[in-house]
């Protein structure tokens, strides 16, 4: 069966994982809603840059009044949000044939909010990717599919950034048929709820007298969407983009130089030597 699909987002990977799946599936992408330029998600350049002209794109803060009725008049039989920073207002949820979804990168109901990656800073050692219909308040709605995976061999931004692309595209493979289907869904357990608010200043700075691999996973969540982890070095604080592991044991000082690079630094931390790369 081939869908007319309207999109929701606000940040080109989400866009292209909806994108995608319409490809994939034989469906038709019958128009993206996107906000006017938004930092939300790192971005400096406005979302619609990256969009092919072929795709139809409406550009509005105005959901109720602007995006719901050009929606209904498209008549699509569902509805996809992917990184969109806004609550969907009923006006638009009640219109697709079939119902409304939201993609969102944590293994709900742990993970609810702006900030999905804190549960790898915070210490989960797994990358996870839920598809639930989209309900009156955020990351609430059943579950329609959810996919758990072991952190990637590649422990920064882009590696999580990778692993959640896959994982949400299989999501939305099973999600969607399921929500054709009629299925409901899977409630969610609010005793298991846990919410993800935006890092803080302070939590955006790595600390070299923790474990290598505790850093570098702070540093992946950090840098999921934009690069925003921070050093302090030298009295300047610098944009760190990548850590790698470097070397051998060292017995130097949590927080040593032990080596300069043209583009970061070799420097020990409370067990092994990491590979910083700097913006």
């Amino acid at each position: 069966m081939s869908l007319r699909i309207v999109g929701l987002n606000a940040f080109l990977p989400g866009f292209r994982l909806v994108h995608e799946f319409a490809v994939r599936n034989g469906h038709e992408l019958a128009l993206v809603v996107t906000l006017p330029q938004t930092t939300r998600y790192g971005a400096s350049d406005p979302m619609v840059a990256g969009v092919p002209e072929d795709v139809n794109v409406l550009i509005t803060r105005k959901l109720r009044t602007i995006a719901a009725p050009v929606i209904a008049a498209l008549r699509p039989d569902v509805v996809i949000s992917a990184a969109f920073p806004r609550l969907i207002p009923g006006e638009i949820l009640e219109i697709p044939k079939y119902g409304a979804v939201n993609c969102h990168p944590s293994p709900l109901p742990a993970g609810r909010g702006p900030t999905p990656q804190r549960l790898i800073y915070e210490g989960d050692e797994r990358v996870a990717a839920t598809v639930h219909r989209t309900a009156a308040e955020f990351d609430t709605g059943a579950i329609l599919a959810q996919r758990i995976a072991p952190l990637p061999d590649d422990l920064n931004g882009t590696g999580i950034m990778a692993s959640w692309r896959t994982l949400l595209s299989e999501c939305l493979d099973e999600a969607v048929p399921r929500l054709v289907a009629g299925d409901p869904g899977e409630p969610q357990d609010p005793a298991a709820a846990s919410e993800a608010p935006f890092f803080t200043d302070a939590e955006r700075i790595l600390d070299l007298t923790e474990p290598a691999h505790v850093i570098r996973r702070k540093a992946a969540a950090l840098n999921v969407t934009a690069p925003t982890a921070q050093l302090p070095l030298n009295g300047t604080t610098h944009l760190i983009t990548r850590t790698d592991p470097a070397g051998t044991a060292s017995t130097a000082a949590p927080g040593t130089v032990l080596e300069e690079h043209p583009d970061g630094w070799t420097v020990q931390t409370a067990d092994h030597p990491l590979r910083l790369t700097r913006a």
